[in-house]
């Protein structure tokens, strides 16, 4: 080809070019939705996005755009609720229009639209309703989980004292005993810490965790479909979710060969009894992909999020001894050491209910919230979002806003107190989400942060070699979820 083909060539390329952003643009400003930075053809808002930090990303864009804006993944336009005010008015005030639940592409072609979780509809009414009444009558918010934790409590304390003050990193137990909390209520028994099956299912959920919120699980959800065509590490998660579901699926198995319907032992038995009775309804969601998809939504929410943030708990009790020694005292006094704490000292603890609730604001363990979608088209904000259209509240602009804490990025107990040194709510308070979606393990997670770290500083010291920084306790702030750094510690028994 010579210089005057190679020319005609080039103009023609950068003509179709120019007629594709000029089409794409009149077709981008055409829509009604809330403003945002301008999408390329293709990738969308990539380019606003840092590498491997999209929850800082996705803030600084909110810093300048306001709390309502649009930003697009690929091709998908994402509306971005931003600080306290804009999530409540969605979530709450307008709540069934934004009630419906958006994908997300690491997990989506395992549930694809089944279980609790990522349900929408019919579907998922049934099965909310179903799950929240089973879950109450075995014991969510009443003493009979209350004692399951106290249990636990004391088996995880055992376990702890074998270790002999020897410096160890506190995943594993932490997850083991979280698991054990859900696992009792869902299959009807605990684990022991030694066994070595449950253990590897358990650090599973920990590599998903850690999968989903890295560089790789974040460009799946921005481009699923590319995505599914390069391989890495990110193709781990369907791997491991299809090994996780085979186990409860053999569980499953269990509970239908030794079924009981007039005493059922667990959320399984349940379950099944309900699909048993719903046979003939052609309405009915109680499916065994449902039963399947539901049970590993509990076990898997069940167990990450509250262990994920007692790490946070532990790593930040350490950076601050002065806190951790007053909780101590409040312990001392309120309960002493010749009994397991129980839920009903909660109320009279008001210093450690702030330092949870810190705790929970500050580590922000799921700061984009699981996604939304709008069931219907939705007025909001004087902006037109389309029926299905995706939607972000982001919580971690929730639990940072400056006109709802005073020192947002800071970790400051004081934000749960008022002048007299009593508890004090904040009604900005969600990292469980807010509305018709708000976390339905809600009671449980609250129930297991307060016996577990009462019951762990009851009896140890947290302490380590290591000087940690305020970088160091501060949340990474980049995918899914925010998990801490890597840390060894020790725990010391106190002298009573």
């Amino acid at each position: 080809m010579d210089l005057t083909g190679v020319g005609t060539l080039l103009l023609a390329i950068a003509i179709s070019c120019l007629f594709i952003y000029s089409t794409w643009d009149k077709l981008y400003r055409k829509r009604n939705l809330p403003p945002g930075p301008t999408p390329l053809p293709l990738i969308g808002n990539l380019l606003q996005i840092k590498r491997g930090e999209m929850v800082k990303s996705l803030m600084e864009v909110g810093d300048q755009y306001g709390p309502v804006y649009t930003m697009y993944f690929g091709h998908r336009p994402i509306v971005m609720l931003s600080g306290y005010e804009a999530v409540k008015e969605a979530l709450v005030d307008q709540a069934e229009e934004f009630s419906g639940r958006g994908k997300m592409a690491s997990v989506d072609k395992i549930f694809d639209g089944f279980g609790v979780v990522f349900s929408n509809g019919e579907r998922w009414k049934q099965l909310r309703r179903f799950s929240l009444s089973t879950l109450r009558n075995f014991g969510m918010g009443k003493r009979s989980i209350e004692e399951r934790i106290q249990e636990e409590a004391q088996f995880l304390v055992k376990e702890i004292k074998t270790y002999k003050q020897r410096p160890i990193e506190p995943r594993n137990i932490l997850n083991q005993a979280v698991a054990n909390v859900i696992c009792s209520v869902v299959f009807g028994n605990r684990f022991d810490y030694e066994d070595l099956t449950f253990l590897k299912l358990i650090n599973m959920f920990n590599e998903t965790f850690v999968l989903i919120s890295s560089t790789w699980g974040q460009l799946q959800e921005m481009f699923p479909k590319i995505m599914d065509f390069i391989p890495g590490p990110h193709k781990r998660i369907a791997t491991i979710t299809e090994t996780l579901l085979e186990f409860v699926s053999e569980r499953v198995k269990m509970n239908q060969a030794t079924l009981d319907q007039t005493s059922p032992r667990d959320y399984i038995d349940c379950f099944i009894t309900k699909m048993q009775k719903d046979n003939e309804d052609p309405t009915s969601e109680f499916s065994m992909r449902n039963l399947l998809l539901t049970v590993l939504n509990l076990f898997f929410a069940g167990t990450e999020t509250v262990s994920t943030t007692l790490r946070h708990a532990f790593l930040i009790l350490i950076k601050y001894p002065d806190i951790q020694e007053k909780l101590h005292k409040e312990i001392d006094v309120v309960i002493g050491h010749n009994r397991s704490p129980n839920i009903d000292d909660r109320s009279q603890m008001p210093y450690m209910d702030a330092v949870i609730h810190e705790i929970q604001r500050f580590s922000d363990v799921i700061p984009l919230n699981v996604p939304h979608i709008v069931i219907r088209d939705t007025k909001f904000r004087g902006f037109t979002i389309p029926k299905g259209t995706e939607v972000f509240p982001l919580l971690c602009t929730v639990l940072r806003d400056p006109s709802q804490f005073s020192t947002p990025n800071k970790f400051n107990p004081e934000h749960f107190l008022d002048e007299a040194g009593g508890f004090k709510k904040s009604d900005a308070f969600m990292p469980f989400s807010t509305g018709k979606r708000i976390c339905l393990g809600e009671g449980l997670a609250r129930m297991e942060l307060f016996l577990f770290l009462t019951t762990i500083l009851q009896n140890f010291t947290l302490s380590s070699e290591t000087k940690f920084t305020e970088e160091d306790i501060a949340p990474r702030m980049t995918g899914f979820a925010n998990l801490p750094i890597n840390y060894q510690l020790s725990f010391i028994p106190r002298q009573v």
